[in-house]
């Protein structure tokens, strides 16, 4: 082997220590590295801060309300346009879903927005997506479907237009981004992964952080990576946000069951740091506070943006510890039973053959892909990803009445 080729021992370690490449690698080993990332950045901010006290009664407040509300995994389904069913058909739905869950936001009056009109309403933001592919699927348009992304004569501009035509004047934001966002990933599932995202759950083993590399490591268009004092920073919205869809969905078990799901951050996008800030917890210099007020746009990547969204990570982290230790009874999601007990076990002693991966891969239309190993689930915990939910709904009900108290920074990007 010369110096300039790679050792393949050595990249085969890497890859393992990273989560990656399927088999029977034990699913807490994998790192994001989005949390340790948002901690750097939180500490040398100069920018956006921190208030602890209004940490500490925020995370109370929280904690009240989502007991109130009985917030929990049930309450992804009980949106009205998100899929209702459990099966493979729903994995292709969240994963083109959250493929393209980035820049809804609008500087034009509710009335004269970007929306979709469907089963009789109209639909703006995150939803109006949502609408237009349920929208699509009901036109018999293939829009889920991997394989149909890369016919180049099929799948053309005019009918991703027509997919999100607007009951508006105004379009849809960065359309030939979501057109190079889909085809990008037709052509890499079609020649990495069989033309299925399927594949990419079964090589991530049950792990939520593998899947979260595998993601960032193969679909250029989920690496939402940048810089900040010199050093790699990693967010990763929509490649945690997707996991975070398919656990929500379906309720921690089959394509949703994730043995490592608390290593999900909070997902960094612009309604969160509003909603931070709203409750006292998040706190800006005076420019940039102008800034925002002003409806400026921050570019993307630039160290503001970067402070927002990582400062934002931390702080949901600082929630969740708080509510952990006034709340011990919250700390666990999932009390599994013995049945997952030794499931786990097995895997960790590495009696899961590797070759039931494979043959998995190759049965991609059978309708569960594994025994169900969890038999009671309890959703009364709370992780990040529980409250990032919690505090987006939060703030869009805000917003419907009016009651905003800063606008949310305007970054045009496909992270989020």
């Amino acid at each position: 082997m010369s110096d300039d080729e790679a050792d393949p021992e050595l990249l085969a370690l890497l890859r393992k220590s990273l989560g990656l490449g399927g088999g029977a690698a034990n699913p807490h080993t994998a790192e994001t590295k989005v949390l340790e990332n948002a901690q750097f950045v939180f500490d040398n901010a100069i920018d956006v801060a921190l208030k602890p006290p209004k940490v500490k009664e925020a995370a109370e407040t929280i904690w009240k309300c989502m007991q109130k509300r009985q917030y929990s995994t049930q309450s992804w389904s009980e949106h009205d346009l998100h899929p209702q069913t459990k099966d493979e058909s729903t994995v292709d739905f969240i994963f083109t879903m959250d493929l393209l869950n980035f820049s809804f936001w609008s500087e034009l009056p509710e009335d004269k927005r970007f929306a979709i009109e469907y089963r009789g309403k109209r639909w703006t933001g995150y939803w109006s997506l949502v609408a237009a592919l349920q929208r699509a699927l009901d036109e018999n348009i293939p829009i889920t479907t991997p394989e149909f992304w890369t016919k180049e004569d099929e799948f053309t501009e005019d009918l991703l237009q027509h997919v999100f035509r607007s009951a508006t004047d105004e379009e849809i934001p960065l359309l030939q981004e979501r057109l190079q966002c889909l085809r990008e990933a037709g052509w890499i599932l079609c020649k990495d992964f069989d033309g299925t995202f399927l594949n990419c759950i079964y090589d991530a083993n049950y792990s939520a952080a593998a899947l979260v590399n595998l993601l960032t490591e193969n679909f250029p268009c989920f690496r939402d990576e940048t810089s900040f004092e010199g050093r790699r920073v990693r967010l990763y919205k929509r490649a945690q946000i997707l996991i975070a869809d398919l656990w929500a969905c379906f309720n921690g078990q089959n394509f949703g069951e994730f043995r490592d799901i608390d290593k999900i951050t909070m997902f960094a996008d612009y309604r969160i740091p509003q909603m931070l800030h709203q409750l006292g917890c998040l706190m800006y210099s005076p420019p940039l506070e102008c800034h925002i007020r002003d409806m400026k746009p921050i570019p993307s990547g630039s160290t503001w943006e970067v402070e927002l969204r990582a400062t934002s990570i931390w702080c949901v982290e600082l929630i969740r510890r708080e509510i952990e230790r006034q709340h011990p009874d919250s700390k666990l999601m999932f009390r599994p039973t013995q049945a997952l007990k030794e499931s786990e076990n097995n895997l960790n002693n590495g009696y899961l053959d590797p070759s039931h991966v494979d043959e998995h891969k190759k049965c991609t239309t059978q309708k569960h892909w594994k025994q169900k190993s969890v038999n009671e689930i309890e959703t009364g915990g709370v992780n990040a990803i529980l409250i990032d939910f919690f505090l987006y709904d939060r703030m869009k009900e805000l917003e419907q009445k009016g009651e905003e108290a800063i606008p949310h920074h305007r970054t045009r990007s496909i992270w989020y």
